[in-house]
């Protein structure tokens, strides 16, 4: 990279504190203080007003515009989108924008995708789902998002479906835990629908709970890497008199009788998704809270525990209320948080209390996920990327313009998605997912062939960086709207100008050069 490429890096960066006029605050956050819009904001403020946290100010336009389509669809707004949404004077244009993205396609690709980290879908080792029914799988599971379908019967499906793990996808949830014995099966069931790690239980309790799977059979067929899942009524038989079947047992200790005449599995998932059990809303609303801001209301949000208490017991509450109110529709649930005041905060805090960030006073910056990221970097600059599996099971290719947030099968991955932390798919600990930034990243970014040819070769960047050369100040401006879904600040297009009025950094040079900044700034490669 040249040093006229670095010095204007160094400018972009640090523009914001630059700028005593324009401080940063001012792009960011609206003037004024929030306001309560409903019950999980009455929460969330009453506990910061008694720890005495002043919360931050609701975040601007265009942060909304680009925080909420990341968080919902995955895909950053175009530059068309966002200058429709800018102009606009409606008061309603934010619940607006919320109500259709939800209507998107790429809403089920993106919540498959994070379905999927929890769901270990994944054709290859350790999992070995295999092709056909990773495939099978993500397209019941794409499907299932895509409908609706009320979470109660999405996971009564999972845990209580019979048959070819080809032709009855919701058995694969069996398929990909890693272990077929009966304890393996009841802590990935306790992991995965009660955000408890069962391994941190006693283990009588384990092993009661663990009886409810003891007659959960896995049987092949002539057919290649087919499995049968099914409830063994035979061997629930020959159990049904020994001590293992006399003491199985529910989480809350209820007994189980094990009988040939009912598979427990279905006595277990109806007991699980009663409105008053206490594990079920709780689990996927601290989980869907921590999908959209950063950390649960319980942290982490696979580890619920009686030591591992909610930050915020009022908002956790209020949350599973709303959900079992709306009968565990899952859109609705994405509406309310998104719709809050909570949610709606600027990533600027305005105090520096300790407890200011597990309380939610202001929303966290962190990095983009790295199928995020990688369809963001295509997006802008209309490229392609490469993804296959690396083990020949068969060896598998994906059409070059695939969304990464797209792809069924966690052992379909590239360089890139590896090096930027996607999630192995091994445990479905939320954990496995790494965004924390290394050195490796910072250098792929900055000084790489594989950026380099993506912004060298974007059929959109391309006339916009051409264009730079006679309107040096609308390119400016196009590309800021491409790339940071905002515009400029007049203080931006002064350091563009003068930075195109050098020997060197002329035209075309200049404009590709400030492509390159803003893709390595922080406000295009983190949530804010």
């Amino acid at each position: 990279m040249d040093t006229a490429r670095i010095i204007l890096i160094l400018l972009m960066a640090a523009l914001a504190s630059a700028d005593p006029e324009k401080p940063p605050a001012a792009l960011f956050e609206i003037p004024g203080k929030p306001t309560p819009q409903c019950s999980i904001d009455e929460a969330v403020f009453a506990r910061l007003e008694k720890l005495g946290i002043e919360p931050a100010r609701l975040c601007s336009d265009h942060v909304f515009l680009r925080r909420v389509y990341l968080d919902v669809i995955g895909t950053l707004p175009t530059s068309k989108e966002t200058r429709q949404f800018l102009a606009s004077r409606s008061p309603n244009k934010r619940r607006a924008l919320v109500n259709a993205l939800l209507q998107r396609p790429e809403f089920a690709d993106y919540w498959a995708m994070r379905w999927s980290d929890v769901l270990r879908l994944k054709a290859e080792f350790p999992i070995n789902l295999w092709p056909n029914a990773a495939m099978a799988y993500y397209r019941w599971l794409h499907t299932s998002l895509k409908r609706n379908k009320p979470y109660d019967q999405f996971v009564r499906e999972l845990l209580t479906s019979s048959g070819s793990n080809f032709r009855v996808p919701a058995v694969n949830f069996y398929r990909a835990l890693q272990g077929k014995d009966p304890e393996a099966l009841a802590k990935g069931a306790a992991l995965t629908f009660m955000g408890t790690r069962a391994e941190k239980w006693e283990k009588p309790r384990l092993d009661a709970f663990a009886a409810i799977f003891s007659c959960v059979a896995f049987k092949g067929t002539q057919e290649w890497k087919e499995e049968i899942i099914f409830f063994d009524s035979m061997k629930a038989a020959k159990a049904a008199g020994s001590d293992a079947a006399k003491a199985a047992a529910l989480p809350d200790g209820t007994p189980v009788k094990m009988s040939c005449d009912k598979d427990p599995r279905e006595v277990f998932a109806d007991w699980l998704i009663t409105p008053t059990n206490p594990w079920f809303a709780r689990n996927i609303v601290n989980r869907t809270w921590a999908w959209l801001q950063g950390r649960g209301i319980i942290h982490e949000p696979d580890d619920i525990r009686p030591d591992n208490p909610p930050t915020n017991p009022e908002l956790l509450a209020a949350l599973e209320t709303e959900f079992v109110a709306a009968k565990y529709d899952f859109k609705r649930l994405l509406r309310t948080i998104l719709n809050s005041t909570t949610y709606q905060l600027s990533a600027i805090p305005r105090s520096d209390h300790a407890e200011a960030e597990a309380q939610f006073a202001f929303y966290p910056v962190r990095r983009l996920d790295a199928e995020v990221l990688i369809d963001a970097l295509c997006q802008i600059t209309a490229t392609g990327e490469q993804y296959s599996s690396a083990i020949p099971e068969p060896f598998t290719f994906i059409p070059e313009y695939r969304r990464s947030i797209a792809l069924p099968d966690g052992s379909i991955s590239s360089s890139f998605l590896e090096m930027f932390g996607r999630p192995p798919r091994d445990t479905g600990h939320q954990l496995e997912r790494t965004n924390t930034p290394t050195a490796g990243q910072r250098l792929h970014m900055l000084n790489s062939t594989h950026i380099r040819r993506k912004i060298g070769e974007s059929r959109t960047l391309g006339p916009i960086i051409a264009a730079g050369t006679s309107s040096p100040r609308s390119a400016a401006v196009e590309l800021y709207l491409t790339i940071l879904s905002r515009y400029p600040t007049e203080k931006e297009l002064d350091i563009v100008v003068a930075y195109g009025q050098g020997k060197e950094t002329k035209g075309e040079k200049a404009m590709t050069d400030l492509a390159w900044a803003l893709v390595n700034s922080t406000e295009f490669l983190y949530r804010h």
